[in-house]
């Protein structure tokens, strides 16, 4: 995709531009991380979007509101909100029984809501935030964005602790067969209630990103983005019907639709367009995963007969 945009928009290949892109994706990919792991469960969280925005204006009006508060109360406050609301979303799917799109899309409302409610009309400008956090969005450390260094720390902490740890195999475990995992004595509830946890947590954590990247922050900030989260993780390869995934595949989802996105208008493709393409991918991934699990399970019929 780079190499074909390059030849109409050299530019497009820059060390700079390959850098905004890296720094664009890196705050959804946070969210994504997250949204990833919840899907991993057999769940989706559809407020994802609506947390960002709450905790990018909380991050905004805590600068304003205390003086000289150290930035890493910042981002501890952004991510122990995200948090809580994410709890929110687990107890109520783990222990009321009600479908995690349901939940979530009610709660996704509710938490726009109390933002828009809080927000108004107001704005939370540059100005307002100090220049050291601001410059976390646009600095580089030996040319690589400190967003995307953020980020793939986020990437990595995540990805091995649900491929090392016990309780990130449960989580795998909790995906693929719900009643399975439970007679076989696992948590399901627990980890279903960590999942939600965690991705609140890491939507928490990108919505101070999202406050330090582009700082200005209205009610309106982080719309859209649970659909880019959840697009990016099953672009990525992360089933939706649970189980199957990894966290490296939704951050590459995330950087290919960062890509498309800043591509598609370079070629004079309309927004409409845009979105079908990203639809297109999403349908695609769905369709691949589809068809190579029916592939698999012929081939375990096949071995299996051979077997007997």
């Amino acid at each position: 995709l780079g190499a074909g945009v390059s030849t109409m928009a050299p530019q497009f290949l820059t060390v700079n531009n390959i850098s905004q892109v890296a720094a664009l994706a890196a705050v959804v990919a946070v969210a994504a991380v997250g949204e990833a792991i919840v899907i991993i469960t057999r769940n989706i969280d559809l407020s994802v979007g609506s947390i960002v925005g709450l905790t990018a204006y909380l991050t905004g009006q805590l600068f304003i509101q205390v003086d000289g508060i150290p930035i890493i109360v910042v981002f501890i406050a952004g991510v122990l909100v995200g948090g809580i609301l994410g709890a929110i979303n687990g107890l109520l799917v783990a222990w009321a029984k009600v479908p995690a799109l349901v939940i979530t899309l009610g709660t996704m409302y509710i938490y726009r809501g109390i933002n828009v409610a809080w927000a108004g009309s107001n704005l939370v400008n540059a100005s307002d935030m100090p220049r050291d956090f601001r410059g976390l969005g646009t600095d580089r450390l030996l040319g690589i964005p400190i967003l995307t260094i953020i980020a793939v720390v986020v990437l990595i902490g995540a990805a091995w602790y649900l491929r090392n740890i016990r309780g990130g195999r449960e989580i795998y475990a909790v995906g693929s067969d719900p009643a399975a995992a439970h007679l076989y004595g696992l948590k399901v509830n627990q980890r279903v209630i960590s999942a939600f946890v965690v991705s609140g947590a890491l939507a928490g954590l990108a919505g101070v990103l999202f406050a330090a990247r582009y700082g200005t922050v209205s009610a309106a900030a982080g719309s859209g983005w649970e659909l880019q989260a959840i697009g990016a993780a099953v672009i990525g390869g992360v089933a939706i019907s649970g189980g199957v995934g990894t966290l490296w595949g939704a951050a590459i989802g995330t950087f290919l639709l960062i890509t498309i996105n800043r591509a598609l208008p370079i070629l004079g493709i309309d927004d409409f367009w845009q979105r079908a393409v990203v639809g297109v991918l999403i349908l695609g991934s769905i369709v691949l995963d589809r068809v190579l699990a029916v592939r698999q399970h012929r081939r375990l019929i096949a071995q299996r007969e051979e077997g007997r």
